[in-house]
C-alpha cells in the first residue's frame, strides 16, 4: 500500500478505476479510460487497479460496486462512484480539480 499512497498524494488528480477482469464489459471500460487519458494528457492521471489482485486495498477503500471510480488529488479523495461513467464525465469531474 505504500506505493498507492505515493499515487494519491501526486500534485495533480488522479483517477482510479477500481475493476476486476472478471465483470469487465467486452474491453468498454479500458476504452472509456483510455479516452479519459488521452484528453487530460499530462495534466491528470488516470490508473486502472484490478480488485481481485489487491483485495487488502479494495477492503480497506471499501469498494463494493464494480465498477468504482476514485479521484484523489494531494491524498485527498475528492470523488467517488460506484457503476459504469462515460468518458465525457469522467473528464468533466477529474477537470474540477485541475
Amino acid at each position: 500500500m505504500a506505493k498507492f499512497g505515493e499515487l494519491i498524494n501526486a500534485e495533480i488528480p488522479v483517477l482510479i478505476d477500481f475493476f476486476s477482469h472478471w465483470d469487465e464489459s467486452k474491453g468498454t471500460l479500458s476504452d472509456v479510460l483510455r479516452d479519459v487519458a488521452a484528453a487530460l494528457g499530462d495534466k491528470a492521471k488516470v490508473v486502472k487497479i484490478d480488485i481481485d489482485k489487491n483485495e487488502a486495498l479494495a477492503n480497506a477503500l471499501r469498494i463494493k460496486g464494480n465498477p468504482t471510480y476514485i479521484i484523489y488529488k494531494k491524498g485527498e479523495m475528492k470523488w467517488r462512484q460506484s457503476g459504469e461513467q462515460d468518458a465525457n464525465t469522467l473528464i468533466n469531474l477529474v477537470e474540477q480539480y485541475l
